[in-house]
């Protein structure tokens, strides 16, 4: 991962109670050090090298110790098995296991897609230890797949429509082979350039999009970590969410973290998404039910039974009774802007993060 890493940024591999996690910050900054730290966890398919623009630019202008980390399973971190049935809470553990080691009191936490939901999950068990939270491009609250309506119904009692036997054989074994070409619709990074960003807004420096590669390519495959165990459903679509791997985290069935809007002391909160996001939305493609809705799988029993998850909708509404309960929430919506804001508009990103930070300068002599 080395060779990924952007001038000005290093890494440092750091021992916690539950494993050893890789985390990314600027040279010279001791992520044990002073100053206000800011946490950035990365999503699905990925690793921590996707933050380094807005790592680099907080400590460019003083503001906060940025700290990037790598989940279990991604990146340099140990890739310990997923337990799925915890829901995200492996990786939320780790992360507080990481905020222990470092000897952080409180931290702002900043999650993307599936590191919101690892974020969520960590300011519903430990609301005391978070400062503020900003979700970029979020996972529904109540997971990805199988749910209806803003309330998040679930359509299945066994969360059909979710979990490991959702995701393409073909891309997961580009990802298991290494694939670095843009041959084949599945590789990584025609993933990376059709769907991570919108269409034709990816940076053209094309040693940024070999970062970016890099950083999918370091998911480990397999049961365990992505996609994970598949299970078989009799309702369509047929599959189920097993126990092990990163996509069954996600089922409706074991995550759900709708409960923040009851928390008595609610951390201010930032929802920044792009307009153009094809894998959260109200009709993302990587939902089964929309995909039968379009009849690219067939059988789809129609929207009475089965209607396309409405993942925008139903953050809205946890998000609205958040603020409802007294929560400060700000929404922010980039025109023409796919999954990843922070890596299609870099400057528009790190402005409304900062404004939703409010953390002062760095005092002079600070390291």
């Amino acid at each position: 991962m080395s060779d990924a890493l952007l001038p000005g940024t290093t890494a440092t591999r750091v021992p916690t109670a539950r494993l050893t996690q890789n985390v990314l910050h600027p040279e010279g900054v001791d992520p044990a050090g002073p100053g206000e730290p800011v946490l950035f966890v990365h999503g699905n398919v990925s690793s921590a090298l996707f933050w380094q623009q807005p790592v680099l630019a907080l400590a460019e202008i003083g503001r906060a110790r940025p700290l990037a980390v790598d989940l279990r399973g991604y990146g340099d971190t140990d890739p310990l098995p997923i337990d799925a049935r915890r829901g995200v809470r492996d990786w939320a553990d780790d992360v507080a296991a990481l905020v222990d080691a470092l000897g952080l009191d409180r931290v702002h936490l900043v999650g993307w897609s599936m590191g919101a939901g690892v974020v969520l999950q960590y300011l519903l068990d430990r609301p005391e230890r978070v400062a503020s939270v900003a979700l970029v491009a979020p996972v529904s609250p109540y997971g990805f797949g199988g749910t209806a309506g803003p309330e998040g119904r679930r359509l299945s009692e066994d969360g059909a429509g979710s979990g490991a036997g959702a995701a393409n054989p073909d891309f997961v074994a580009a990802l298991a082979a290494g694939d670095t070409t843009a041959d084949r619709p599945t590789s990584p990074r025609s993933i990376l350039r059709a769907f991570y960003v919108a269409p034709g807004s990816l940076p053209i420096d094309p040693q940024l999009e070999d970062v970016f590669v890099t950083a999918m390519l370091s998911t480990r495959t397999g049961e365990d970590h992505y996609p994970g165990e598949a299970a078989t459903s009799p309702t369509w679509p047929g599959v189920a969410p097993g126990e092990r791997g990163v996509l069954n985290t996600m089922a409706p069935t074991v995550f759900d973290v709708s409960g923040i809007t009851d928390l008595p002391v609610k951390p201010p909160v930032l929802w920044i998404r792009g307009d153009a996001d094809a894998i959260v939305s109200d009709a993302s493609l990587f939902d089964l039910a929309q995909l039968g809705a379009l009849g690219a799988v067939p059988g789809w029993p129609g929207a009475d039974v089965c209607p396309p998850q409405p993942m925008v909708a139903q953050t809205r509404a946890v998000l609205d009774r958040y603020a409802a309960g007294g929560g400060t929430c700000q929404e922010v919506v980039l025109p023409g802007v796919g999954h990843s804001p922070h890596v299609e508009r870099p400057q528009e990103f790190i402005v409304a993060l900062l404004e939703h930070l409010d953390v002062p300068a760095a005092v002079p002599g600070d390291a």
